[in-house]
């Protein structure tokens, strides 16, 4: 079965003019992924910021096409990512609090009380500490006007200042879906086997 048996779309605060967290809700929990499960019975709420404005970089290392690139994440480089994070926090914590709840007698294991609500900065530490990506990486390929210079592909797909070379998947999404990326990424695809097929009718 999936990790997740959990899902719920809701607004960090009051201010948020639509949904701009998602939950997933799995049975088990531990330190972190790759690591065994914790012995005690509990559950893992992991809440993503669907509309992060961090921003990070994917750079090549070297002209080697076999080194690894440099990845550098920049998670929660911005007051507003920061802020977000630690009302993700409070959030929680509320929801875990109501009622229906209550018979189960749930106590926070991470990040724990020492991160207090009234805390700002603490939160803050907290979810640097515990958060992790939630494997929806985008956007290192964006979608363009020729006078963008982050630019990489036009909006047929087509690689700048490279023949016959497309990108055809999420790295070219100028920035994140708010929620799954999976369907939008087979939309892309769809696209791009429609421009393919129509680029080979073309008469030479």
């Amino acid at each position: 079965m999936a990790p997740s048996q959990l899902g719920l779309f809701t607004r960090s605060d009051p201010d948020q003019d639509r949904a701009n967290l998602q939950y997933h809700i799995q049975p088990l929990s531990l330190e972190r992924w790759g690591q065994p499960l914790h012995e005690f019975p509990a559950f893992t709420a992991s809440v993503a910021n669907l509309r992060p404005t961090s921003r990070g970089a994917v750079r090549l290392r070297s002209r080697d096409p076999a080194a690894k690139p440099v990845i550098k994440p920049n998670y929660l480089s911005t007051d507003a990512d920061r802020r977000i994070a630690a009302s993700a926090i409070r959030l929680t914590r509320r929801i875990v609090a109501q009622p229906a709840l209550a018979p189960f007698h749930p106590a926070e294991y991470l990040p724990g009380a020492t991160a207090a609500d009234d805390d700002e900065q603490s939160l803050v530490q907290a979810a640097g500490k515990i958060g992790t990506t939630i494997f929806h990486p985008v956007g290192t390929a964006k979608m363009g006007l020729a006078s963008d210079p982050l630019m990489v592909v036009d909006e047929r797909l087509r690689v700048a200042g490279a023949d016959r070379l497309r990108v055809i998947d999420a790295s070219v999404m100028p920035t994140i879906t708010s929620g799954n990326t999976n369907a939008p990424t087979m939309m892309i695809a769809e696209k791009g086997a429609a421009l393919l097929r129509a680029d080979a009718e073309r008469p030479a």
